[in-house]
């Protein structure tokens, strides 16, 4: 497989976000949505004006996903919530963790069923206590993965029969198989990431089927293949890059959400840019974001 990328990303966003995360592009907006987890915001970024707009969670808020129907789901660190935009009203669904107060939600994707997959993590990020779940059609939640401390994705093949997900501090992306009842079989392991190359942050699976990363404390994204080759590597100017996602009217183009909450107040100026949202152009598509369909 050849090289993607056919520009160099830019910031479009000044937002210095501490952590921001979940980049999704909603097809009825026709824009992108995202999180600011440790600022308690969902953003909207309309691509067409450069329009913004912002919300207040009442909480950490780790993704914000569309709803068939209308509305999204957010996860918080209390549990899952319905998401009323026209209002910024909040409505309770499950909590898939309550023994554990001090774990928050991190991350998700949809698959083409219309299941929401999501993921759970430790706050103080050391505790191994996360792990990926899956919002069921009675509203419940089902564990699907063993434990680990820091979750990333999951993101889903695009005929969604494999599933991938991240172990961010053991630096591994995992591989699934999900068989007809929606559980996740034969666990395996796609890709390695040594630390000292950056964490493996968000995973997006475009329209060949191929897995970009984002690297925290990277500075960069890669492209695997479906048969966990590095194929590619994409170089940002801020070290940490969370996750991508391919949005446009031809999902060629790919929003990037950043970080700076690791970086000393003395070290900024050395990447003004950090905690942006941007941007830059490709020739392969994404995937389109699917809608929510059971549990909500």
């Amino acid at each position: 497989m050849s090289k993607v990328a056919i520009s160099e990303p830019v910031s479009i966003w000044q937002l210095g976000a501490p952590l921001g995360e979940g980049p999704v592009w909603v097809e009825r907006d026709q824009a992108l949505w995202f999180v600011d987890i440790k600022s308690h915001k969902i953003h909207r970024y309309d691509p067409a004006n450069g329009a913004t707009r912002s919300w207040d969670a009442p909480g950490q808020v780790g993704f914000i996903l569309p709803v068939g129907g209308g509305g999204f789901v957010a996860g918080l660190q209390t549990g899952l919530s319905k998401f009323d935009e026209r209002d910024g009203s909040f409505t309770h669904i499950c909590a898939p963790e309550p023994d554990l107060p001090t774990n928050r939600l991190n991350d998700a994707t949809v698959d083409p069923q219309g299941r929401l997959w999501f993921g759970s993590m430790d706050d103080g990020e050391g505790d191994i206590t996360g792990a990926i779940y899956r919002l069921g059609s009675d509203g419940s939640c089902v564990k699907a993965s063993p434990h680990v401390s820091i979750t990333n994705g999951p993101a889903v093949s695009p005929d969604g029969k494999i599933l991938y997900h991240v172990d961010t501090l053991g630096g591994v992306i995992f591989a699934c198989d999900v068989d007809d009842s929606g559980m996740l079989v034969n666990r395996r392991e796609f890709a390695r990431i040594p630390n000292e190359e950056g964490f493996p942050d968000g995973p997006t699976v475009d329209s060949e089927g191929c897995v970009w990363i984002g690297l925290y404390k990277g500075w960069g994204v890669r492209r695997y293949s479906p048969a966990g080759e590095l194929i590619e590597t994409v170089a940002f100017p801020v070290s940490a890059i969370t996750k991508i996602a391919f949005g446009g009217p031809d999902l060629k183009t790919v929003f990037a959400t950043t970080a700076n909450k690791h970086i000393a107040p003395g070290d900024l100026a050395k990447e003004p840019h950090s905690g942006d949202l941007f941007r830059f152009e490709v020739s392969v598509p994404g995937q389109k974001a699917f809608l929510i369909r059971e549990g909500v």
